[in-house]
């Protein structure tokens, strides 16, 4: 029996709503503004995402064992080049791509997570 449920995945960032604003163009729903410095993402039918502020945010570097990407979140989609297109136009950066045969790449957000576009 499990001890807990998965609340929710807060990410570390500077500037919570334009990060929270980014995944809800990416996975959908919209902002909402909780505690001081604290947005969720709300509406988007999967798993809760929260924005925390931290002012001292430091992006993690990958693939780079001295600034560990400390976790990614993996992004199911249809048509890998059509939300590599999107992510991209939304202030993604490519972290890792180039294979175009593999069914996953790897990309930062607007803040330096790390997060991959999976072909279902």
């Amino acid at each position: 029996m499990a001890l807990a449920k998965l609340g929710a995945v807060v990410l570390d960032c500077p500037d919570p709503l334009a990060l929270a604003e980014f995944y809800a163009a990416v996975v959908g729903g919209a902002p909402s503004k909780g505690d001081e410095g604290w947005y969720d993402l709300e509406g988007h039918g999967g798993t809760p995402l929260a924005f925390q502020e931290a002012p001292d945010f430091v992006p993690p570097a990958w693939p780079r064992p001295d600034r560990s990407q400390q976790f990614h979140l993996d992004l199911t989609v249809d048509d890998l080049d059509a939300a590599e297109k999107e992510v991209l136009k939304l202030g993604a950066t490519v972290l890792e791509a180039d294979d175009r045969a593999r069914t996953w790449r790897v990309y930062a957000d607007p803040a330096g997570h790390p997060f991959c576009l999976c072909a279902c």
